[in-house]
């Protein structure tokens, strides 16, 4: 099989198999317009609270709109507990059209974790397997109630373990499947590591080996790059990659890593087809959000965007202090006009 081939999930046919994750405070309907814009095969939402959602948050109702541009989209929702993660998956079914519901198994943030939710789900497969469970009955339940919709599918982004003693992926992939779960993602680092150290892909081929085809295993963790991407599909033969960092402020990492793929060579972007990104990704949250909001909001994006431009590090002083429209086109119109 090419290393660039369509993904069957559950009943959901996806053209390609390189995903944006989940990534909190980046992964926004704006940016995820933009990867896929740029050839992005599926993009996931930044996790969405569960007691939030069944609360009314305003805001966890923002984080699951859909971009005008995804065909496919998928909402990732966290908890620990199974009945609310039920109930939010039927909030989730009823407010959005997305195309499937991840389950957050990995997020290593002491908050989350002390909930019973993220990576302590892979500590606790038990726990992963009632959550999966509910959160499964409940889209089947939806779909039986919603003929025209179809069954949505249910996914779990998982961790290698809690440390590196404690590697339960096994476990907790065995849990996931037995409970009905479509596919799932490896970030292949432990809960003690944070997002530091180096991911261990050979757990992914482990895991890979292990599912012997019951359902899609993809890989996150250290692909990066198209050069890193490649690598990792041949290495550990996961079904596909889900960029996280490597994708922030650059959106054409898509573009560049199915050409590499295809083609075993890429053309990077200039500087002004960068920017000119960050500055869409902006107008789109301008409007969302106000312009204020949406200025200080697009620091840190555009602090991504200008990595790599030459005085990069000057630049970004001066976007830590942007606070409207105008000094974002100050700051970066000298740039645009460069090329």
């Amino acid at each position: 099989m090419e290393l660039y081939h369509p993904v069957k999930i559950g009943n959901l046919v996806l053209p390609g198999n390189l995903f944006l994750a989940p990534i909190a405070g980046y992964s926004d309907l704006a940016f995820r317009s933009l990867c896929v814009e740029q050839g992005a095969s599926y993009c996931t939402t930044e996790m969405v609270s569960a007691e939030a959602l069944t609360r009314g948050s305003e805001k966890t109702q923002d984080l699951m709109e859909k971009a005008p541009n995804e065909t496919n989209y998928a909402v990732q929702i966290f908890g620990g507990n199974a009945d609310v993660m039920a109930r939010a998956t039927d909030l989730v079914l009823e407010q959005t059209d997305c195309s499937s519901i991840d389950i957050n198994g990995g997020c290593p943030v002491p908050k989350i974790v002390k909930s019973g939710a993220g990576s302590m789900l892979t500590r606790e497969p038990d726990r992963l397997y009632a959550i999966v469970s509910a959160v499964k009955k409940a889209s089947v339940e939806y779909a039986e109630k919603h003929p025209e919709r179809g069954e949505v599918p249910v996914t779990v982004k998982i961790r290698s373990g809690w440390d590196s003693t404690h590697l339960t992926w096994k476990e907790a992939t065995q849990a996931a499947i037995d409970a009905g779960a479509d596919a799932i993602t490896i970030h292949a680092r432990t809960r003690a590591q944070g997002y530091e150290g180096k991911a261990d892909w050979s757990i992914q081929a482990q895991l890979v080996d292990f599912v012997a085809g019951r359902i899609p295993v993809f890989g996150s963790g250290d692909a990066h790059t198209p050069e890193t991407a490649k690598k990792m599909l041949e290495d550990t033969g996961v079904d596909g990659v889900m960029f996280a960092r490597g994708a922030m402020g650059d959106p054409f990492l898509f573009k560049r890593t199915i050409q590499y793929l295809t083609f075993g060579e890429y053309n990077a972007e200039t500087v002004r087809e960068r920017l000119d990104a960050g500055f869409r990704e902006l107008t789109l949250n301008v409007q969302k959000k106000g312009e204020t909001p949406a200025c200080l909001y697009m620091r840190k994006k555009f602090c991504a965007y200008s990595s790599g431009i030459r005085g990069g590090a000057k630049l970004r002083q001066q976007v830590v202090s942007a606070a409207s429209v105008e000094d974002y086109h100050r700051i970066f119109d000298p740039y645009m006009r460069e090329e």
